[in-house]
């Protein structure tokens, strides 16, 4: 197996060709002020911030997501709770002790992409280039592993950036000259940087690893206007939820259960909320059972379905992909027996393993635990039962049976 494809068949972790479709992209047309700000602002590696203002003071000056927090609170707390937050945790961690500097950083852009956390990573790692000397005052020590920081997204050359205030102008007597106004930040485009795969991106079966975005955009939600923020930063929040959250799972699919005349069970599933593939791209997976759960408290499986892409962790095949575009649907069915006591129930479980990809991944090297030292076992370890810890049932729905042979009423 070779290194380089198992790692990114773990994380989906950014390739080169990505960082090069960025910086050799040709300008925006001046028409699309949004397409032309992307490009400045995404343009890999981003670039160091350089020494702060004279007049910023250490506060204003920190690239710390904590003295973010100072003033946005709520965003702070919000990002706390994120997976943004933990994009630098185990799962990642235990690959850097293996991977050389420059296939490392490719990973970084998406999981610590300011110049400075790329330093810090460095010197952690015992990188050859990293950096001599200590990290300036508002570069604090944690930052290379605080994840996809305030920073990352709103701070350029020192400059801090973000989207129209809700009332008013940006006040330049503020803390740091206030801010710089885009409409970038309520953009579906603002989030392409790292989840949609170039044209060029590595693919499984003609299919891109990541292509969220070219999904919504043929979604009804991009035509009526609907960005990502909009499900995943509502009211401005920080949380990004998604595939991880019981929530979103269930906003996102309508679902119908019933006994037919013919006596078949038939569960329906229809993906009404996301404005993608659900689930997006290859990692997780959901599992649809249909149960018979009788008065007693016993249950017999009748039909189990899996949605999702699964493709193997070498990232050479694919084995099936059943996901649910915006606006489509999947039909699970089975026959039922020819009795049941009375009282029974007709049962769908939903269930979601949003590390599915992950777990498949960490058990085959896992498996090889034997060329690895302690330290890299150890995160991997680590990292596979964060993985398992992931999942859960994101919804029990039950319908009362009639007497056996009575489904036609």
């Amino acid at each position: 197996m070779k290194r380089r494809r198992l790692l990114a068949a773990l994380a989906l972790l950014v390739p080169a060709a990505l960082a090069a479709a960025w910086l050799l992209a040709r300008p925006a047309p001046a028409a699309d002020p949004v397409a032309a700000f992307l490009d400045r602002h995404w343009q890999r590696p981003i670039a160091p911030q350089g020494r702060p203002p004279a007049g910023h003071s250490a506060l204003e000056a920190s690239l710390d997501p904590r003295a973010c927090g100072q003033c946005h609170v709520r965003q702070y707390q919000d990002w706390q709770g994120s997976l943004h937050r933990q994009a630098m945790t185990a799962g990642v961690l235990w690959q850097l002790r293996l991977l050389p500097q420059d296939q490392a950083n490719e990973c970084l852009d998406c999981h610590a992409p300011l110049a400075e956390q790329k330093a810090l990573v460095a010197l952690a790692q015992g990188w050859s280039s990293a950096p001599k000397a200590p990290p300036p005052a508002h570069v604090p020590a944690t930052l290379g592993h605080d994840g996809l920081v305030c920073a990352a997204c709103h701070v350029r050359g020192h400059a801090r950036f973000g989207p129209p205030p809700r009332s008013g102008a940006p006040d330049a007597n503020g803390p740091h000259g206030g801010f710089e106004v885009s409409a970038a930040f309520e953009d579906s485009r603002f989030c392409a940087a790292c989840h949609q795969f170039p044209e060029d991106g590595p693919r499984v079966a003609g299919k891109l690893h990541e292509d969220t975005l070219a999904q919504w955009r043929q979604s009804r939600h991009a035509a009526e206007g609907r960005q990502c923020q909009s499900c995943h930063m509502p009211d401005r929040q920080h949380r990004w939820p998604g595939i991880h959250s019981a929530d979103m799972v269930r906003r996102a699919l309508d679902v119908t259960l019933e006994a037919t005349a013919d006596g078949r069970a038939v569960a329906h599933l229809g993906n009404v909320g996301a404005g993608h593939y659900f689930p997006t791209y290859m990692v997780p997976k959901v599992e649809v059972e249909l149960w018979l759960a009788t008065p007693d408290g016993q249950a017999r499986r009748l039909a189990q379905e899996t949605i999702g892409w699964e493709v193997n962790v070498e990232l050479t095949g694919e084995r099936f992909d059943t996901r649910i575009p915006p606006g489509g649907s999947r039909r699970l069915e089975a026959v039922l027996p020819p009795s049941w006591p009375a009282g029974s129930e007709l049962e769908l479980r939903i269930r979601v393993a949003p590390r599915e990809h992950y777990e498949r991944t960490y058990r085959s090297v896992l498996e090889q635990a034997d060329k690895l030292d302690a330290g890299t076992l150890r995160l991997l370890r680590q990292a596979y039962d964060e993985a398992v810890a992931t999942r859960f049932e994101a919804l029990r729905l039950r319908r009362p049976l009639p007497p056996a042979g009575k489904t036609g009423g």
